[in-house]
C-alpha cells in the first residue's frame, strides 16, 4: 500500500446557504490521479480551495500527511502542495523566467536569491512544457495557452508532493491538453506524490484519472476508481443527462446523448 498523502474525513461545505458537500470522506495515496467531475456550482472549486487550505473549514478534518492543514505555516504548506487556479491573478511584469522562479521561493530564506540549482530547475520545467525560448519574453504578451503553460511550470518548479489543479487544460489546444496532462500525470504519480484535478471534460478525466469524485451539488457524492464509477448510470445521474459509453481507437469516451 503507497503512503497516504491526503485524508479527508467526514467533511461538510456550505456556500450561500447552500449544501454543496456532506461527511465527505476519501483518501489520496501517494502515486494516484484524481479527477472531481460534477456540474456548474456543485462546489469543486470551493473543494478544491479547502482542500489546500485556502477555504476555512469547521475542523480539522483534512490532514496532508497525517497533520490537520491547520498545523502547517505558510512556508510548510507551499513546499508539500501546489495549486494551479482556474483564473490565476494579474501579474507584475516580468520575464517568463522570472515568473516561473516563483515557483522556489517556499525554499529560500527571507533575503535569498535563487541559486544556479533554482535556475536549472526553472528552466528544465520550462523546456517540458514547450516554452523554451520564450525565457526573456515578458509574461503580458503570452498568449492565454502559453500564460497556462507557465503557469503548469511554475507548479513544477515549485515541485510540491500534492498537486491540487483546477481545469488545468483551460486556453489549450486539443493536443497541448493532452500533453500538459501526460505531463502533470507522469510527474505527479511518481516519488510519494499525487494529484488532484478538476475537470470538465469527462473522457480525459477517464483517460487520465485513476480514482473519480463525483460531486452532484446537494451534498451527495461518489468516490473510488474510475473503473468503478465511470459508468453510464453514474454519469447520467450526475449530469441529469443521458450518458453512454463508447469506444474509440481502443479507448472509453464519453457520448451525451
Amino acid at each position: 500500500m503507497n503512503p497516504t498523502v491526503l485524508k479527508c474525513n467526514q467533511l461538510c461545505l456550505n456556500m450561500g446557504g447552500r449544501k454543496l458537500i456532506e461527511k465527505l470522506t476519501f483518501t489520496v495515496n501517494a502515486g494516484s490521479c484524481w479527477g472531481i467531475l460534477g456540474p456548474n456550482g456543485a462546489g469543486k472549486t470551493t473543494l478544491l480551495h479547502a482542500l489546500a487550505g485556502l477555504h476555512p473549514t469547521d475542523s480539522d478534518n483534512i490532514q496532508l500527511h497525517g497533520k490537520a492543514l491547520s498545523k502547517y505555516s505558510a512556508r510548510s504548506m507551499a513546499r508539500h502542495r501546489g495549486v494551479l487556479f482556474q483564473t490565476e491573478p494579474s501579474q507584475f511584469p516580468g520575464s517568463l523566467l522570472e515568473t516561473v522562479l516563483t515557483g522556489r521561493h517556499p525554499y529560500q530564506g527571507r533575503f535569498g536569491w535563487e541559486s544556479p540549482d533554482d535556475i536549472q530547475i526553472a528552466k528544465s520545467a520550462i523546456n517540458s512544457t514547450g516554452l523554451e525560448g520564450l525565457e526573456q519574453r515578458n509574461i503580458q504578451t503570452l498568449s492565454g495557452g502559453e500564460r497556462q503553460r507557465m503557469e503548469i511550470a511554475t507548479l513544477l518548479t515549485q515541485q510540491p508532493q500534492l498537486a491540487l489543479l483546477d481545469e488545468p487544460n483551460n486556453h489549450l489546444d486539443p493536443g497541448q491538453q493532452i500533453q500538459m496532462l501526460k505531463l502533470l500525470q507522469q510527474y505527479f504519480t511518481q516519488k510519494n506524490r499525487a494529484l488532484i484535478m478538476v475537470l470538465h471534460d469527462c473522457s480525459l478525466a477517464m483517460r487520465f484519472c485513476d480514482h473519480l469524485l463525483l460531486l452532484k451539488g446537494n451534498g451527495q457524492y461518489m468516490a473510488g476508481t474510475s473503473k468503478e464509477l465511470a459508468t453510464p448510470e453514474n454519469l447520467s445521474w450526475l449530469y441529469q443527462h443521458p450518458v453512454s459509453l463508447q469506444k474509440v481507437a481502443g479507448r472509453t469516451c464519453l457520448h451525451f446523448e
